[in-house]
């Protein structure tokens, strides 16, 4: 089986989309597109047509190009079938019990709210589309949900291989990581990924993809356990659940 292309596709100030050829079945999906040129234009500069628009939850900055890309292309719009009143346009509603399907492929659809409360992430191969429940060194604010419920799906996306690609909905990571290193000064892995994070964007690189094993390493939401980030907090003894809370809090106000 013919590996999947990804394509990032930059969007609006700090958005990505993500176009996904399956080369075998000749079908190419977009991931969370919240303007139909950039997306249009990347299909152009492939020549692939899109016959698929995927969506990890209802924002307008991951769904405002799904009206004009689906009447453009006819594209089958997938997204979290528990959200579909809040969807224009949603032809097949997904979750963990249904999956999805690309081509031969099998999709796995994790339930991670707490961003929102249905929101989903689309595992296919060695690649996962986070949305905005994990970012690069970071997680998503939570407007629908509680500290114990981010930390659940956030927990329940640890469960992936290390070696899982993650693409997330925004190019947050050179702040992420300046945050991060408040909390985890002597964090070693953390230190050298923004070495590498600072120079990506000096030259005007993406961040993305990351790994489930470096964000383990390096992503303080993903890192309560840590003796030094606990002891920054002052929370030595306190819960996982409690230590996620105070870090989403202080980077809600960094």
């Amino acid at each position: 089986m013919t590996p999947l292309a990804i394509e990032l596709v930059p969007c609006l100030s700090d958005n990505y989309a993500y176009l996904v050829r399956d080369a075998d079945a000749g079908l190419t999906a977009v991931v969370d597109p919240s303007e139909a040129p950039p997306v249009r234009k990347a299909l152009a500069a492939k020549g692939w047509t899109l016959t698929h628009i995927l969506n990890t939850h209802h924002h307008f900055d991951h769904t405002g190009g799904n009206a004009d890309l689906k009447k453009e292309f006819g594209a089958e719009v997938v997204g979290p079938g528990k959200d579909a009143s809040r969807f224009t346009g949603l032809d097949t509603g997904v979750d963990e019990t249904t999956g999805w399907r690309f081509g031969a492929r099998g999709v796995r659809v994790m339930e991670i709210p707490a961003h929102t409360s249905s929101h989903i992430a689309f595992v296919v191969d060695d690649i996962a589309f986070t949305g905005d429940t994990l970012f690069a060194m970071g997680c998503g604010r939570l407007f629908e949900g509680t500290p114990a419920m981010m930390w659940s799906s956030l927990s329940k996306l640890m469960t992936l291989p290390d070696a899982t690609r993650i693409f997330c909905g925004h190019e947050y990571t050179q702040s992420n990581g300046r945050f991060a290193l408040t909390l985890e000064p002597g964090n070693a892995a953390l230190v050298a990924r923004m070495k590498d994070v600072d120079a990506a964007r000096a030259n005007g690189r993406p961040t993305i993809p990351s790994t489930m094993g470096l964000e383990k390493k390096t992503n303080p939401f993903l890192r309560p356990g840590s003796p030094e980030l606990r002891k920054t907090l002052g929370m030595e003894s306190a819960s996982d659940v409690e230590v996620f809370a105070e870090t989403r809090k202080r980077k809600d106000n960094f």
